[in-house]
């Protein structure tokens, strides 16, 4: 169980953060910047929430999300140091990618069929959720960038779920546009 007392210890001044397990790290530091872009997707996600009035499931499996992503974070704080470590170290499962692809596939089944690339916008939750699967891409580009690292492992579990979860947000957002029929379609080249 976390217990928080004090927020500020002041460890951080000198530019560097500690991780779960493993050196301190720069604050720059790639797999730092990795886990920072998942708690901004989460963080855009509880945004995403407060527009949800009306959609209690939805609402739900996006708080569900939002504690996977704190897994997600816990995961990539605990680098594979190659050492037996004192404790189990937190991972994600692929049970949780698999439980994203079901929840993919409920609500695409509702959905029209796309006719165009679809332009972030529509409803407010909407356009919420296409701003948290931006977000949730950057992090997927971090991560992998981490994964391509010499010296740093990266569990595929890990890629996988960020990867979904943009796919998820995604769908959500086309779902809550009143399963697609709101969507805002792009229109090439109508601006010429």
């Amino acid at each position: 169980m976390v217990k928080l007392n004090k927020i500020y210890t002041r460890t951080g001044d000198d530019g560097t953060t500690g991780l779960v397990a493993g050196p301190r790290r720069k604050k720059h530091d790639l797999r730092v910047e990795s886990y920072g872009e998942v708690d901004e997707a989460n963080s855009c996600i509880g945004l995403a929430r407060q527009q949800l009035a009306g959609h209690p499931s939805l609402d739900k499996t996006l708080m569900r999300i939002q504690n996977d992503l704190f897994d997600l974070g816990a995961d990539l704080a605990t680098p594979d140091t190659g050492k037996k470590p004192e404790y189990e170290p937190l991972r994600i499962a692929q049970s949780q990618v698999d439980r994203l692809e079901k929840e993919i596939d409920a609500l695409n089944a509702d959905l029209e069929p796309l006719r165009s690339f679809v332009l972030p916008g529509g409803t407010p939750a909407a356009a919420a959720l296409h701003l948290a699967r931006t977000v949730a891409r950057r992090a997927e580009r971090r991560i992998v960038a981490l994964q391509d690292c010499e010296g740093e492992a990266v569990s595929a579990a890990a890629v996988a779920y960020i990867n979904r979860l943009s796919d998820f947000l995604f769908v959500a957002a086309r779902w809550v546009n009143e399963k697609g029929r709101t969507d805002i379609l792009w229109v090439p080249g109508q601006n010429r």
